[in-house]
């Protein structure tokens, strides 16, 4: 009798390589807003910085708490029909936004369309890819991830050309288009169960095997009858806190990872923001020195999403003790970037605080999807990762506005720095104890479980 497993390879590579497609051409449009927007706004819409950020803000809020309704997507539509309407509504926002001609309609067209595609779009990838494999999974989401990272060094460039070339509604116009190949990537996002390995299993439990499966389908069929007539006769909350699975909220440890991983995400977004401004007005380098240490940043982060995987998925770390780990070194390498001011040691500093903020930026979902590894929460996957998103989206526009109220009460960029690093601090003083209790009670039950089997065998004999 044959039965199934996962490919861990083979087909996976080429959903995979759509993955990344669609990130060259989606996700690294986030990067690009203000060189893209941001003369637009200001010469004809007569909106400055405020506008930007109002624009911005908005995306984030639509990307991040479309997690209240992606997982529900995921699970009518399908992976591959989500990311596909995904990227339709990113290319389609973008579009829009060559024909705008009032600042409310740049505000519907990217931060709404454009903010839900990125929503639908990243969880339904992840577990596009992630479905595929079992011990490669670091290397596979790196590898996906990588697309983000070449499209963040390509896309500068490509837009000041387009800018120059055909204005800014034209460039708009084609960088619609080019989002538009996220379709085409997503149509390789193929159902695993259409490319599952079979394999041979031992021929005396064959009989007692199929008996089981056929019991256990029968035992499902029952189960769901009574389920769904439970269900007739719940309240309207009820069926959708189940829909959107959320009693894993009931969970310490998953709460613990979503809000670290929250407090993270806020710090890095700040950081991203503020780098730039902290390299030119506290640095005191010039905007070619600034863009050389961003484009060696951005480097670093590409190198690191090729190589590290492949490192730590062969020596089978798990996700959220890389993240944790990685996180540790990001409080090093940013407090460092906060009180240096040397031209050559920033550039050294950023080439470091590149190759591990990849390791975190990698092990995110990652992480997520290690907690539901476990079969009774499988088909959890795609609401965790959907409720993950809410608690960024939550946590940014909280924590992000502190911030950002500290650079403007203080005018010390270093400080921003170091209270962003408070986070990450929070995040480890969270995370540690957990892991190392877990640890310390895997141990002792295995260490129970190994006397009780030496007495056995000493009992037997």
């Amino acid at each position: 009798i044959s039965n199934n497993r996962l490919p861990n390879g083979g087909f996976g590579w080429l959903v995979v390589a759509g993955c990344a497609l669609s990130n060259v051409f989606n996700q690294s449009l986030i990067s690009i807003f203000g060189l893209l927007f941001g003369e637009f706004l200001s010469n004809e819409l007569g909106q400055g910085t405020s506008g930007a950020a109002l624009v911005m803000n908005l995306c984030s809020v639509c990307l991040n708490f479309s997690g209240l309704i992606t997982g529900s997507i995921i699970k009518k539509l399908s992976v591959r029909k989500t990311a596909i309407l995904g990227s339709i509504l990113t290319g389609s926002g973008l579009i829009l936004c060559s024909i705008s001609q009032s600042f409310w309609q740049i505000l519907v067209f990217y931060g709404v369309f454009v903010g839900l595609g990125f929503g639908l779009i990243n969880p339904s990838s992840f577990i596009a890819v992630n479905s595929y494999f079992t011990t490669k999974k670091g290397q596979a989401v790196g590898l996906a991830l990588a697309g983000t990272g070449l499209g963040q060094m390509v896309m500068p460039n490509l837009v000041s050309f387009l800018l120059n070339e055909y204005g800014f509604r034209g460039t708009v116009l084609i960088m619609g288009g080019l989002a538009l190949n996220g379709v085409v990537g997503a149509l390789l996002y193929q159902p695993v169960k259409w490319h599952m390995k079979n394999y041979k299993a031992d021929s005396t439990n064959s009989i007692d095997e199929a008996e089981k499966a056929s019991l256990l389908s029968k035992k499902k069929k029952i189960i769901d009858m009574i389920e769904d007539s439970e269900v007739a006769k719940k309240s309207v909350f009820k069926r959708i806190a189940r829909a959107m699975d959320l009693k894993l909220l009931k969970s310490f440890t998953f709460l613990n990872i979503i809000i670290g991983l929250a407090f993270a995400y806020s710090a890095s977004i700040s950081f991203s923001m503020l780098f730039p401004y902290f390299l030119q007005n506290t640095a005191h380098l010039s905007k070619t020195d600034t863009a050389l240490c961003m484009s060696i940043l951005a480097g670093a982060d590409l190198t690191s999403r090729l190589i590290l995987p492949t490192i730590t998925d062969r020596f089978k770390f798990s996700s959220r003790s890389i993240f944790l780990v990685a996180a540790i070194f990001l409080v090093i390498a940013r407090s460092t970037l906060a009180e240096t001011r040397s031209r050559l040691s920033l550039l050294v500093v950023s080439c470091f605080y590149g190759f591990v903020r990849a390791a975190t930026i990698v092990n995110q979902n990652l992480t997520i999807a290690e907690y539901c590894n476990c079969e009774k929460r499988q088909t959890m996957l795609p609401n965790a990762l959907g409720l993950n998103m809410v608690a960024k989206g939550f946590f940014v526009i909280t924590l992000g506005q502190l911030l950002g109220w500290i650079r403007d009460k203080t005018g010390n960029y270093s400080l921003c720095l170091h209270a962003q690093n408070i986070l990450l601090v929070i995040v480890i003083v969270m995370w540690t104890p957990e892991i190392l209790y877990k640890k310390f009670l895997v141990s002792t039950l295995l260490s129970q479980s190994l006397v009780k089997y030496f007495e056995h065998v000493n009992t037997v004999n």
